[in-house]
Formats: structure tokens, sequence, C-alpha cells
């Protein structure tokens, strides 16, 4: 399953914005998306299966518990993915923060008005 695929589940999204504040045991993700989708413990325990398998989770066992967490090779293959995109938008974001500091250093150089006690 290519990765894009496996972000394109709101679901599987879910899951990973909760992994991503930290390991969860797969009855808390089981509990917490279940009730938030509405969907059985054998639903959710596919979506971390597919997960795992695509590089996004990992799991480890600690006694009778399966605690989950973020896999980072996922991600670096959509960073690598996204990144042969970034040359259309970092100039432009550099642009932006060469005007943005422009600003602030005019307002802080800027004459203090008399009556008001601001930048004129």
């Amino acid at each position: 399953m290519h990765v894009f695929e496996v972000l394109a589940d709101p679901v599987r999204r879910r899951i990973l914005e909760q992994l991503a504040h930290g390991e969860m045991a797969s009855g808390e993700v089981v509990e917490l998306i279940g009730a938030e989708f509405g969907i059985t413990q054998a639903a959710v325990s596919q979506h971390l299966k597919v997960l795992r398998e695509s590089g996004f989770a990992t799991v480890r066992a600690e006694a009778q518990r399966r605690l989950y967490s973020v896999d980072v090779a996922g991600l670096r293959a959509v960073d690598a993915w996204i990144g042969q995109f970034r040359n259309f938008w970092e100039p432009k974001l550099d642009a932006l923060a060469t005007e943005i500091a422009r600003g602030k250093r005019e307002r802080r150089n800027a004459p203090m008005t008399k009556r008001s006690g601001k930048r004129a």
C-alpha cells in the first residue's frame, strides 16, 4: 500500500495523531478510536496492522499489553516524496520571513509619538 493510501483513511490519520502524543496500549487506541468513529475492536486492530505493515507504527509487548508508537520510517517516506516539491514554496517562505523581519525592524526604529507613547 502506498504511503498516501495509508494516510488517506481518516481513522488511520487519527490513530497517528494520538500516537504522536506518546505510546499507547492497543486497548486505549481501541477505546478512543472506537468511540470516536463507532467502529469495532477488530476494525481498529486492522487499522493498527496497516499502520505497522506500512512503517507508520511500531508495537512492543509489555506483559499482556501491546504498546503502539509512531515509527518515523513511514513519515520519512512522506517527507521524501514531498521534498521534491519544496523548491516551489521555500523561496516564497524565505521572502515572507525577510519581509516580516523588515517590518519588525522598521517598527522598532520608528520614532515614538509624544501623546500615545506608541511608535508612529
